[in-house]
């Protein structure tokens, strides 16, 4: 990781400050069964597997082209609006967004969930964020967010981190040469040191503040 101050910290949102990504898998696999006639316990494990974008792009690398995926990535969709608001942060998600905040270190959220539904989410947690970018057409989580975020607050790539779940989220930030950390829970620490060695791996997101 560089050693230049960071002054900013973007960060994924499910899987990542908010322990969701269970209950997402969960709604997946019943989604998925229904509309491709795959075990639940499998659909589970695909969903897994390829998160870190929006649940149609899932789709469509896990079934290209089947005309089934737009009914089944709305039904998904609206399944997973129905407890959203009531799904609990991961540990140390208040904590450590304190800290950044009295360090004077911008926060922002970079989230494949559509943007309503995360704005929703952060006010009634009451999350101290300085940006909130959730998923809109042409506006997405990677080098759509990163260039905006830079653009309006006149960093470059050296003063951001990024810190995210899933194998995506890394190639996102290897894609943009933005500094990554891994968050365990949707991916094991032996998946990330195969596919970004020597990238720095937290369970409890207050270990980051050790790293800045």
């Amino acid at each position: 990781m560089a050693e230049n101050t960071k002054a900013l910290c973007v960060f994924d949102f499910d899987g990542t400050l908010v322990d969701s990504m269970s209950t997402f898998a969960t709604i997946a696999a019943t989604v998925i069964e229904e509309f491709y006639s795959i075990s639940p316990q499998h659909g589970y494990e695909l969903y897994l597997k390829t998160s870190g974008v929006p649940f149609f792009e899932q789709l469509e690398i896990l079934f290209p082209g089947d005309f089934r995926n737009q009914e089944a990535a709305e039904k998904f969709e609206r399944e997973k609006k129905k407890s959203y608001l009531d799904q609990p942060l991961c540990a140390g998600t208040e904590e450590l967004l304190q800290e950044l905040h009295k360090k004077g270190i911008k926060i922002a959220i970079s989230s494949n969930n559509y943007q309503k539904l995360v704005a929703q989410f952060v006010e009634a947690k009451g999350l101290p964020c300085d940006f909130v970018l959730g998923y809109q057409p042409q506006f997405s989580k990677g080098k759509e967010h990163f260039e905006y975020l830079k653009k309006i607050l006149s960093l470059n790539n050296q003063q951001i981190l990024f810190v995210g779940d899933s194998l995506k989220d890394g190639e996102k930030a290897q894609g943009c040469s933005i500094d990554f950390v891994a968050k365990l829970g949707t991916f094991k620490e032996e998946d990330f040191d195969t596919h970004f060695p020597n990238t720095p791996v937290i369970d409890n997101l207050k270990e980051l503040i050790n790293i800045l």
